[in-house]
């Protein structure tokens, strides 16, 4: 969890260092929901009331990552903040979204396995 914590916290950080003009800030808001929604969703993940619920609410974290991912991507692709600066988060995003991956995959076989 504090690994999710601290990702959301760096991704404030990158939106705090966005251009202070409309690219920046419409950017800036897809890339704060999303990303701080990867820990979020990832808390009410571990807090789940049955094997289901924690599957649908890891598959909402799994969205979260790969959209905030897309918005780094942007980031870069657009100009807005150099890859050197994003390269790091951009690496922990793929880290946490494969980690996400892999926790569905076996809460799924888990299931399937009752």
């Amino acid at each position: 969890m504090e690994r999710m914590m601290q990702f959301a916290l760096r991704i404030l950080e990158v939106v705090d260092a966005l251009p202070q003009d409309t690219r920046g800030w419409s950017i800036g808001k897809q890339l704060c929901r999303s990303g701080t929604s990867v820990a979020a969703n990832h808390r009410a993940a571990n807090r789940a009331r049955s094997p289901a619920d924690f599957i649908h609410k890891m598959s909402i974290v799994e969205e979260e990552a790969d959209e905030t991912l897309f918005w780094l991507e942007l980031i870069v692709r657009s100009g807005l903040l150099p890859e050197a600066r994003l390269r790091d988060l951009v690496a922990e995003a793929g880290e946490l979204l494969a980690i996400t991956v892999s926790s569905i995959k076996t809460a799924k076989a888990k299931q399937d396995q009752r």
